[in-house]
């Protein structure tokens, strides 16, 4: 297989426990739960050979199952996505060329985000790739609401001129003094692509202070002075957010409505 995708899915979330099963209603009025949705976004990529939903939860296992996906079982020690996707990787037959992870709260995560990432893991030299999206107004303003609020939201990337990752952080950087004229802000999507390898210096290494503090399980590739590849994409009008508190259930419910999402 060239390209895989996994879908880590935790359980036990800190913020949101239960999260992958909390049910989300469409816009025909279909409820279907986190996990699914994440799975038929991930089945409708192009150049995908195989999806896996990721889970050390037998709720999560059987609810996946029931719909259809293919599940892997990865051990209760793995503290974040890509550790899950590296103890994946380990079950497979044969290695994949490339390692992608979308994660289980982004169900909105639009095909050509993945795509566009999939396309950057072409070049030999990149090792991770993640998508960053040029915040919207209406983004922006959530992610300032839920800072001035005490919730942690999405994440902000900040880049070099290269396009790698110089920082990613849970608070809105940079500094937005207003939203009437605010500076150029990144909304890191939560999707990453990875080569075997990278995947198993990662666990080689410990999880280090910035990671710690944040929260932000790529911020140890950074910390071990190994560059991610920041890919930017294009909303094409949608609005891409992912479900981290109670409160994104009615935000991500109104964008299903919206695009007509059953």
């Amino acid at each position: 297989m060239k390209t895989v995708i996994f879908i880590p899915a935790r359980y036990a979330s800190t913020r949101y426990p239960g999260k992958p099963l909390v049910m989300l209603k469409g816009a025909t009025g279909t409820e279907k739960s986190l996990i699914q949705r994440a799975w038929e976004a991930a089945k409708s990529v192009r150049g995908v050979d195989a999806v896996y939903v990721l889970t050390d939860d037998g709720r999560v296992r059987d609810a996946a199952q029931a719909f259809g996906a293919d599940v892997l079982m990865t051990s209760d020690k793995a503290r974040n996505g890509t550790e899950r996707c590296a103890e994946a990787v380990a079950q497979l037959p044969q290695p994949p060329e490339v390692v992608v992870n979308l994660q289980g709260d982004a169900p909105l995560t639009p095909t050509w985000f993945v795509e566009a990432l999939i396309a950057a893991m072409d070049a030999p030299s990149v090792q991770m790739a993640t998508p960053v999206l040029k915040c919207d107004p209406e983004t922006l303003a959530n992610f300032v609401t839920d800072r001035q609020a005490g919730r942690v939201g999405g994440t902000t990337a900040v880049m070099r001129g290269d396009g790698t990752a110089i920082y990613f952080s849970k608070e809105v950087l940079p500094y937005v003094g207003s939203l009437d004229t605010p500076p150029e802000v990144w909304h890191h999507v939560g999707v990453y692509a990875y080569r075997p390898a990278a995947l198993a210096a990662y666990m080689s290494w410990p999880e280090g202070p910035l990671e710690r503090a944040e929260g932000l399980e790529q911020l140890r590739f950074i910390e071990n002075a190994t560059p991610i590849t920041c890919v930017p994409v294009e909303g094409r009008g949608r609005v891409f957010w992912e479900l981290n508190n109670p409160v994104d259930v009615a935000r991500i419910e109104g964008v299903l409505k919206k695009e007509g999402i059953a």
